[in-house]
């Protein structure tokens, strides 16, 4: 039985699951990209962005975040996902006395912190403005960061390469109405100058403390949201001197408030995470988890019983069809190992443990009136 939580950061939604236990095997801590990709199906599975795992910490931190994108590959660092994370933590366990939290992530370790209304905010540590370390093979212009020109229908835009532990393109322009971000976004995403792939993102400068942004996010497509990709394009108009040092940035999804104060200074993302829903997987979109011991000490024996002929009824009598023997043996095949691997008092903590109950236990502790 494997549990997750779906949260969303202005429409930019999660998977999370709670390995922090240490209990799951490489098939959940490790995923195969096929399996990422079947859960995230918004069909055929529970339906998301990515997924989400909270891990042991390796170091000093207190837990390690792993995402990935829907695709099945694996993101370095996502700003609406370590918020999403930041969230959990705070309807699982409650702020803790320092209100924030330090967080390994691939772009190193990150603090988000817990505020008083509610939203969350994270030093997301230094842009990198070197191009090894975007990566780019883009050259530093005189803005101070990677400089390159890309083309938007055919007619050449100024752009600039900047990375938050993952690369971004930034391309200032006039109008966001007219370009569609899902047909310049694809070649966008695999241009040359950056080996690793690269997000995308196009932004209209209405103030200097308020942009617009269209995002491309790499092995996602267009998404509502992206919050390493709004720091990236702050940092990029600052730096090619079109916007203040703080702004607010509405994405489709919604706005966010970023703050940068200049070269090796962290820049700083706030922004809202809310819970959608808790859930367990179906056997059929779980990937192979161990058995617990007790499980199979105290499981009873199988009794083999003489097969019995039913009579069969007179065609008028005849039953509507049902499954084939098949279909039955193996919808009940899955279904046994399922109650038989796992006992009721997990299946009670589930239910104990559901999003209603953290809803009423954050509801207490904000002091709102419950239903």
């Amino acid at each position: 039985m494997l549990q997750f939580s779906k949260y969303q950061g202005l429409g930019n939604d999660f998977i999370i699951v709670d390995a922090r236990s240490g209990g799951l095997p490489p098939a959940v801590t490790g995923p195969d990209p096929d399996w990422v990709r079947d859960v995230c199906d918004r069909r055929f599975g529970v339906g998301g962005d990515g997924v989400i795992l909270a891990l042991p910490p390796s170091g000093e931190a207190d837990l390690r975040m792993r995402i990935f994108n829907i695709d099945g590959s694996e993101a370095e660092m996502c700003g609406n996902g370590i918020r999403c994370l930041a969230r959990f933590l705070v309807d699982s366990e409650g702020i803790p006395p320092e209100g924030s939290w330090s967080i390994e992530t691939g772009a190193g370790v990150l603090t988000p912190s817990w505020l008083e209304d509610g939203s969350i905010e994270v030093s997301m540590g230094a842009p990198r403005l070197v191009p090894d370390q975007v990566p780019t093979t883009a050259r530093v212009g005189g803005s101070g960061c990677p400089e390159l020109e890309v083309t938007l229908n055919g007619v050449p835009h100024p752009a600039v390469a900047v990375g938050m532990g993952n690369p971004h393109l930034v391309v200032p322009v006039a109008s966001l109405d007219s370009h569609a971000i899902d047909v310049v976004g694809p070649p966008l995403e695999v241009h040359p100058a950056f080996p690793a792939r690269t997000n995308v993102h196009l932004v209209e400068v209405l103030a200097p403390d308020h942009l617009r942004m269209r995002v491309w996010e790499r092995g996602a497509g267009p998404t509502l949201a992206c919050g390493t990709g709004a720091c990236a394009t702050l940092v990029g108009l600052r730096l090619l001197g079109r916007c203040a040092a703080a702004a607010r940035v509405d994405l489709p999804g919604g706005p966010l408030f970023i703050r940068w104060q200049g070269p090796e200074e962290p820049v700083l993302m706030r922004g809202p995470a809310e819970p959608v829903f808790d859930g367990v997987l179906a056997p059929e979109l779980t990937p192979p988890l161990p058995e617990p011991a007790d499980a199979v000490q105290d499981r009873p024996a199988v009794v083999e019983r003489p097969a019995v002929e039913a009579p069969q009824p007179a065609m008028s009598e005849q039953a509507p069809a049902g499954p084939t023997d098949g279909e039955a043996d193996g919808a009940g095949t899955a279904a046994l190992r399922f109650l038989e691997g796992h006992s009721l008092d997990e299946m009670i903590g589930l239910a104990n443990d559901s999003l209603p109950a953290r809803t009423l236990a954050r509801q207490r502790r904000d002091g709102e009136p419950q239903a």
